[in-house]
């Protein structure tokens, strides 16, 4: 059986999909798409040799159609959404999927009342740096996180339509939303509180430098850093548990784990160490000899695309959906927690 898919907006965004689905997921077979610029579309027509319709409408009132990613700006994600829905088709949205959580939950009505198949396609959960703290602490390598640090920066202004606010422009839309939802699919206790730094560096229009705070229950802290004025970066992750550290530079996962060589050894020096700053015993660097260091675990090949196998276990199959509408609705309830936190400069006390 073949799922007939359109795609609502497509720019670059779409054409990742296209290519990938044609290249990766036989059972999707993309057959119409809507843009509302003409050029576009009809470029797309002659690289993708789809239907190129006039109008949305024409995707809603075409019954063959099973499937529609919406990959437009983040402001008519809501509306696209809702129509599709209610024309009887299964719905995948970019992130972020809405602009706040109050629109999401108008989508999730529909859904609900239609009982169509709605997502959003948070591929970084498929990034093999997430894939590897995600195993660091299913597989017990290190136990009872306190402090989970995740950083992405860069030194590129946003572009195109990402930098205006009526849009749904910025970075904590943009890169911020990956980064939260990575976090709350990593820890499934209640968020209880939310604090938010959006920085201006480049635009008063849109942020584009982000610290996110996210303190959860059972005392983990979890810190989302995000620069696109970045000129020294930081590690991709630093994950400290009580019984040792991970550290993942990068998206090409160099890093290690370091943990206690002997767990009872817990006095293992009186000495006194003189640094520049003076005398300290409290931060006396561990020696080597009480440490033992380990290669970050194996996760095998991660891609995007099984986000896509997914989707086609769950339509042809009742698979149970690997990125659901409640999980997204949790992430935008951080979003709207940051935004407020960043309004007021005050943490924000909530049950996420």
């Amino acid at each position: 059986m073949s799922i007939k898919m359109a795609i609502i907006g497509m720019g670059g965004m779409a054409g990742w999909h296209y290519n990938n689905i044609e290249e990766q997921i036989g059972e999707i077979k993309v057959i119409a798409g809507y843009d509302i610029e003409e050029e576009r579309s009809k470029q797309r027509v002659k690289e993708w040799g789809i239907t190129a319709y006039a109008t949305p409408e024409e995707i809603y009132n075409n019954p063959e159609i099973d499937l529609v990613l919406i990959a437009t700006p983040n402001d008519v994600h809501k509306d696209y959404a809702i129509n599709c829905l209610r024309a009887g088709k299964n719905v995948i949205c970019e992130k972020p999927v809405t602009m706040n959580a109050a629109e999401l939950e108008e989508v999730i009505a529909v859904a609900k009342e239609t009982g169509k198949f709605f997502s959003v396609h948070q591929n970084r959960r498929w990034d093999a740096d997430y894939m590897t703290v995600q195993k660091i602490l299913a597989d017990g390598l290190l136990n009872n996180p306190y402090t989970i640090k995740s950083s992405v920066h860069g030194s590129k202004r946003l572009w195109g339509w990402r930098a205006f606010k009526p849009n749904g422009g910025g970075i904590i839309l943009d890169w911020g939303v990956h980064l939260i939802d990575q976090m709350l699919d990593l820890m499934p206790q209640k968020v209880v509180s939310t604090y938010g730094h959006l920085h201006y560096m480049e635009s008063s229009e849109v942020d584009d430098c982000m610290t996110v705070v996210l303190r959860f229950e059972g005392g983990c802290t979890a810190v989302i850093d995000i620069s696109t004025n970045s000129f020294v970066v930081e590690p991709r992750w630093l994950v400290s548990c009580t019984d040792g550290t991970a550290v993942i530079s990068d998206w090409e996962r160099h890093g290690k784990i370091v943990k206690q060589a002997d767990p009872n050894e817990l006095d293992w020096t009186e000495h006194v160490y003189y640094t520049a700053a003076g005398p300290t015993r409290t931060m006396l660097p561990r020696p080597k000899e009480t440490t033992v260091e380990t290669p970050l675990p194996d996760v095998g090949e991660s891609r995007w695309t099984d986000y896509y196998k997914n989707v086609v276990d769950v339509l042809l199959n009742g698979a149970k959906p690997r990125v659901t509408a409640e999980q997204a609705l949790r992430v935008m309830k951080v979003i709207d927690a940051v935004f407020e936190s960043n309004k007021t400069g005050q943490a924000i006390t909530t049950h996420i």
